[in-house]
């Protein structure tokens, strides 16, 4: 594709900066600079870019030119992004809607945002190899006093998240890898983030919601995200208006804290009773939505009172009818990035191979790696199932300079009859015995960790 490897390897030139730090910038990271620079010399931010290059490679850049440098970083992503959604919607026949979404004028909290730049330009003089502790810790007090104000705290979670990524690695000069991409986002993403102008919104808000959804809701599948302490589900659904016009592609999504003993099936148990679409998911039922609150961006912003169940819905009939006519929602500037694409797709009538671990799906004449890894524990799916499918829902992704495909549900045969096997299926509940020990296990551990927490409570 014309420009992304250039436009990848412009981000990349920044993110070697960042990795050694800009108090004593070596020649090296002066022709990166400048590098970056070249890359966005025919657009708006050329001027500020140049000059900010130009300091950063003389060790006297102030907050305003970081913040340049971070501007040029996500621009030259965000195309990218854009390059790659539109080859998606080659693949899917998909349209799309490119509205910008609106800002509001919510008043900032400017001394925290002040604070907050000044730690990550801190961060960037020392270089990912320079982090100790004591830098690292400068982020804890702007956190907190951050927190406790909401349309701060899109900002704070950030920061918080990413000092705590940082501290586990400090002492940065006994790194034997760097992971300097992610990094490089996260240090990006906040340092725009303290600027109202980054989004066309205030900075560190959350995103408010562009209108309501009333009508039928029509689930596809789960993106079930796990880690030791938090997990998230995230519903991608066809969203069918009352008002009779075209049918939208919504996501719906639940985050929650959960204990590291925690795993498999017993992590629906935390979920469901925050989202009762997950509910609907695993009974393979639709939901009528009654002004639910919908971001420009195609996020529901879920609540129970909105919603009620409906009749059944095969999310394969959906894919196969509903989905073809969908329109995609467009992305936030500020979210534009490769990593940030999942696109809903359905795919039938295709063969299936292994190529070494990897498994590889061929249609149309176009081979399609299979992210197997992304398929969760938590479900009956599994790669096997999808190596033996004949038809898929799944979301399209970019990784590692290629789309993969990461399956939501398959069709299959089993003892001659065609079975769904979906990521999902479990959401709401299930008989499996596999499913039903786990959730066991879920509930005994949280019962031992309250009952632990009411003695330290009343002590």
């Amino acid at each position: 594709m014309a420009g992304l490897d250039e436009a990848l390897a412009a981000a990349d030139a920044l993110d070697r900066c960042l990795a050694a730090g800009l108090l004593r910038p070596r020649p090296d990271q002066a022709t990166d600079l400048a590098g970056l620079a070249r890359a966005v010399a025919g657009s708006p931010l050329a001027a500020r870019v140049a000059e900010a290059a130009e300091k950063a490679a003389a060790g006297t850049a102030g907050e305003d030119h970081f913040l340049a440098l971070a501007a040029a970083r996500t621009a030259l992503l965000g195309a990218a992004h854009d390059a790659l959604a539109a080859r998606a919607d080659e693949f899917t026949g998909r349209t799309r809607t490119d509205d910008t979404p609106p800002g509001t004028g919510d008043p900032q909290q400017v001394n925290l945002l002040a604070a907050a730049r000044t730690w990550l330009a801190d961060l960037a003089r020392a270089g990912w190899r320079g982090i100790d502790h004591d830098l690292v810790g400068g982020a804890a007090q702007v956190v907190s006093a951050m927190l406790p104000q909401p349309e701060l705290r899109r900002l704070a979670t950030l920061l918080d998240g990413f000092a705590a990524e940082l501290a586990a690695s400090c002492p940065g000069s006994a790194l034997e890898r760097i992971p300097a991409r992610r990094w490089g986002d996260l240090w990006a993403r906040a340092l725009l983030l303290t600027r109202p102008a980054a989004t066309g919104r205030p900075a560190a808000t959350g995103r408010p919601a562009a209108g309501t959804a009333t009508g039928r809701l029509l689930p596809l599948g789960v993106d079930l995200h796990e880690h030791a302490t938090a997990a998230q589900a995230q519903v991608h659904a066809v969203f069918e208006p009352d008002d009779g016009t075209a049918p939208l592609l919504v996501r719906a999504s639940v985050s929650v804290p959960k204990p590291d003993t925690v795993v498999a099936a017993g992590v629906w148990q935390l979920l469901r009773p925050h989202l009762s679409l997950l509910a609907a998911l695993g009974e393979g039922r639709s939901m009528h939505l009654d002004a639910m609150p919908l971001t420009a961006e195609g996020d529901l912003v879920w609540d129970d009172d909105r919603a009620r169940p409906g009749d059944p819905a095969d999310p394969f009939a959906t894919a196969r009818v509903a989905l073809p006519t969908a329109t995609a929602a467009p992305t936030a500037p500020l979210d534009r990035h490769p990593a940030r694409l999942a696109e809903p797709v359905f795919l039938e009538g295709y063969t299936t191979r292994r190529d070494g671990d990897t498994l590889v799906l061929t249609t149309a004449g176009d081979d399609l790696a299979v992210d197997t890894d992304r398929i969760p524990v938590a479900g009956p799916l599994t790669p096997e199932a999808v190596e033996a499918s004949g038809a898929c829902i799944g979301l399209l992704r970019w990784d590692a300079g290629a789309f993969r495909l990461h399956p939501l549900a398959v069709e299959t045969t089993v003892r001659r009859k065609t079975v769904a096997l979906h990521a999902g299926a479990w959401a709401g509940g299930t008989t499996d015995k596999a499913g039903v020990k786990a959730e066991k296990a879920a509930t005994e551990a949280v019962t031992v960790l309250r009952e632990r927490a009411g003695r330290l409570l009343r002590k």
